[in-house]
């Protein structure tokens, strides 16, 4: 098989608009141009195109990285009212810890709560259904199977895309229990963690109000 041919030098100012303006990376340069990647490489190095760091590499990837939702215009009163009650149950319930800057989180042990947060949350952004997971939490007493099949009925998540319960055995028999257990939505996609995370800051800004003194509270 005959070796890819080499970048010639009048494609200087295609390269650096492929790579520098439309953000491709070398691979995609490459399968642009149908030469090899070291081509690429080569041609960077013989004229003097620098190349990203590692840092700015990771970001060009996540922006050009596909959505797998697809946000809907509020062209309706319920949808702006969905849209609202939905980011800020986010904005209170969603989950602050380590996994908090790359995934949606949103638990809670209210059936109510939990069909609500999926309704805003299908409706207003189209999700891929066979991201979204549950993760259920209960006791060590109490009957995962039952939960599991109840929570599945609610959600309308099938059960083969719930996750591994986490079962606690710490528990007093006389102590207070969920009735249902307590559930996790999850949804691994950052950049639809970041758009919530924007709209919570939008709403936030159009409702605060203003104090005494004529300046915005504090929050």
């Amino acid at each position: 098989m005959a070796p890819l041919p080499a970048i010639s030098k009048n494609k200087l100012s295609l390269v650096r608009n492929l790579y520098l303006n439309k953000k491709l990376c070398v691979r995609e340069i490459a399968e642009h141009l149908k030469v090899s990647a070291d081509a690429v490489t080569s041609f960077f190095r013989r004229h003097n195109i620098p190349k990203r760091s590692y840092s700015e590499a990771q970001q060009v990837e996540f922006n050009n990285r596909p959505l797998s939702f697809s946000k809907q215009k509020l062209n309706s009163h319920y949808l702006k009212e969905l849209s609202l009650v939905g980011t800020m149950l986010y904005w209170a319930e969603g989950y602050k810890g380590k996994i908090s800057n790359t995934t949606i989180d949103f638990a809670n042990s209210d059936p109510l709560m939990i069909k609500l947060f999926l309704q805003f949350f299908r409706l207003i952004f189209k999700p891929d259904e066979k991201k979204i997971r549950i993760y259920l939490y209960c006791y060590a007493n109490q009957n995962v199977k039952e939960f599991t099949n109840f929570w599945s009925k609610l959600t309308r998540v099938p059960k083969a895309r719930f996750l591994k319960p986490y079962v606690r055995s710490d528990f007093r028999e006389d102590g207070r229990k969920m009735k249902h257990g307590m559930v996790h939505v999850r949804y691994h996609d950052k950049k639809l963690l970041l758009e919530i995370k924007s709209m919570i800051e939008l709403y936030v800004k159009k409702y605060m109000r203003r104090s005494y003194s004529g300046n915005y509270t504090t929050l």
